[in-house]
């Protein structure tokens, strides 16, 4: 089985979908019409050059040159969440890429290694498109933790404070706010496993299945990938939150307001 080409014209017509919800910005004032264009053209013009530079990737499949095409994506997704979270990149940008480097490379390495069973634990055509899923998600999880962790503790400071007073260490008086953020952000994975396959086919099963695969074969690489996706974004959540506390707060315990970005 092959794989059906979409021509130009075809990627084309693709566009002709956007009337929809533009009209429907346009009809209510929705402010996000130049967002929506310009979110359009980055993910074009992205799209192309990594379609384009991934061919060479897959075709030289380089051990080193895959290992740094994903020290890229993880820095980029470092610096998306930091800004994203309203925090400053220099205290917060290198712990935080700790954390994403793990929860990255150990499902990838044991999906890759010990499940897939490849010599090369950065081939190209595995490691890259499975790192790329499960950091991914572990973006998406990061910026909902690290900001309910941050928001938390700035609107509730004052109990905060109350309990370092009261004798509490920094992580005890911490605790609420990790537990609360590490809830939230692990929530959505939660809920998307348990609806998986009623509610909607994954991209990784689809993708499987349109590359010529049976359902049954797409089904065992669909549970695999959620559980990397799920153990990838509870490791990323809890050490990013552990590895920037260090630097956001101040050697007497308090919250460092220098870590923020003006608004």
């Amino acid at each position: 089985m092959t794989i059906i080409d979409i021509g130009t014209w075809q990627l084309a017509a693709a566009y002709l979908l956007l009337a929809f919800p533009l009209a429907i910005m346009l009809w209510y004032g929705i402010p996000m019409v130049g967002q929506t264009a310009l979110a359009l053209v980055r993910m074009t013009v992205q799209l192309i050059f990594v379609g384009l530079y991934l061919q060479v990737i897959f075709r030289l499949n380089i051990v080193w040159l895959n290992a740094a095409w994903l020290l890229i994506m993880v820095t980029v997704a470092d610096v998306s969440i930091i800004r994203t979270c309203s925090l400053k990149l220099r205290p917060i940008m290198l712990p935080l890429f700790g954390a994403l480097l793990a929860g990255t490379a150990i499902p990838l390495l044991l999906f890759v290694g010990l499940i897939l069973r490849r010599d090369n634990l950065l081939d190209a055509q595995y490691a890259i498109p499975i790192g790329g899923m499960i950091l991914g998600n572990c973006l998406r999880a990061d910026i909902v933790g690290i900001r309910t962790f941050y928001e938390g503790l700035r609107t509730g400071e004052k109990a905060f404070l109350q309990n370092l007073a009261q004798g509490a260490l920094l992580h005890e008086a911490i605790r609420p706010h990790v537990r609360k953020a590490c809830q939230a952000a692990l929530a959505p994975t939660v809920a998307t496993m348990a609806t998986i396959g009623l509610v909607s086919l994954p991209g990784m099963m689809t993708g499987v299945i349109l590359g010529g695969a049976s359902p049954a074969i797409a089904i065992k690489y669909q549970i695999v990938i959620m559980i990397c996706i799920f153990s990838g974004t509870a490791i990323t959540v809890a050490l990013g939150l552990w590895l920037t506390a260090k630097r956001g707060f101040t050697p007497y315990g308090v919250l460092d307001r220098t870590i923020f970005r003006a608004s």
